[in-house]
């Protein structure tokens, strides 16, 4: 099986398992941590730096970190490919660090990515029995599926309904002329805001509120995972009505005291207790 085939199918597999027909996936950070309890982070990186999957080989746990971008449609690809280097086992035998930039592995994780994002049968599902494609289906299924018009280009051919030539001319294309040409490039903007934004895995944020609450955790530790302000924290808990439980401080009665015995009888020798000599 080509790396092609592997991943349309484990693509379609995925979908499939996790009951996500063949519908766009809108918010992918939260359909990945939903489904699949992987954590994922959206963190400052280099200009170069797209996305990475780390994981702890003595218990299993998984984190996808995604850069911050003013190209949404990227950041969701590379989410997305990062999936699939998970879906595939990648870390299994091979030093990511040492990939070539198209190793097979990055061609298989790539064709995951293109898979999961837009499957020919949901363009299909969209396009219907159309004959005439132009540039405004390309539209429709970029700002449909979210992703780029290469990505899309490559679905509507392998969909049927435009040619190799066509598919090499319209791969060319930005998000933003084609967003600019068929007028959404304010919802392009709203992505572009979205896919700027730091966010931390989602359960490690819920497991430190409810160390907020439970008085062990302070609202910084909150801002600080957030990479937001404490007092922009602290004014979101007031509005939500979120608030640390009070401290419990156990007193005691002088009656609940253990009886002490102090023997005193050193301080009646030679005089009392020594003093300094000046």
């Amino acid at each position: 099986m080509t790396a092609e085939a592997e991943a349309r199918e484990a693509a379609s597999r995925f979908r499939r398992e996790h009951r996500l027909g063949v519908q766009p996936l809108g918010d992918l950070i939260a359909i990945i941590e939903q489904v699949t309890g992987i954590d994922v982070a959206v963190l400052d990186a280099g200009p170069d730096e797209h996305g990475l999957t780390m994981r702890d080989p003595h218990h299993g746990m998984v984190v996808i970190g995604v850069a911050r971008t003013d190209k949404p449609m990227r950041q969701r690809s590379s989410l997305a490919h990062e999936l699939g280097h998970v879906t595939f086992g990648d870390w299994a035998s091979i030093d990511r660090g040492a990939m070539s930039a198209r190793s097979p592995q990055e061609v298989r994780a790539d064709a995951f990515a293109r898979h999961l994002l837009v499957p020919v049968d949901g363009v299909r599902e969209l396009l219907g029995s159309r004959t005439e494609v132009g540039l405004s289906s390309l539209s429709a299924v970029v700002q449909r599926f979210l992703v780029s018009p290469a990505v899309a280009s490559i679905a509507l051919c392998d969909a049927g309904y435009i040619d190799a030539v066509a598919k090499k001319e319209w791969m060319a294309l930005t998000t933003p002329q084609v967003a600019a040409r068929f007028g959404w490039s304010d919802h392009y903007r709203a992505l572009q805001a979205d896919s700027l934004q730091r966010r931390a895995p989602q359960r490690l944020l819920e497991r430190a509120i409810n160390g907020y609450v439970a008085g062990v955790l302070s609202a910084q530790v909150i801002a600080t995972l957030r990479g937001v302000s404490v007092d922009e924290v602290e004014s979101e808990f007031a509005l939500a009505g979120i608030t640390p439980s009070p401290s419990q401080v156990a007193w005691s009665s002088a009656a609940d005291l253990p009886d002490v015995d102090v023997d005193l009888s050193d301080l009646d020798e030679d005089g009392g207790p020594d003093r300094a000599h000046g």
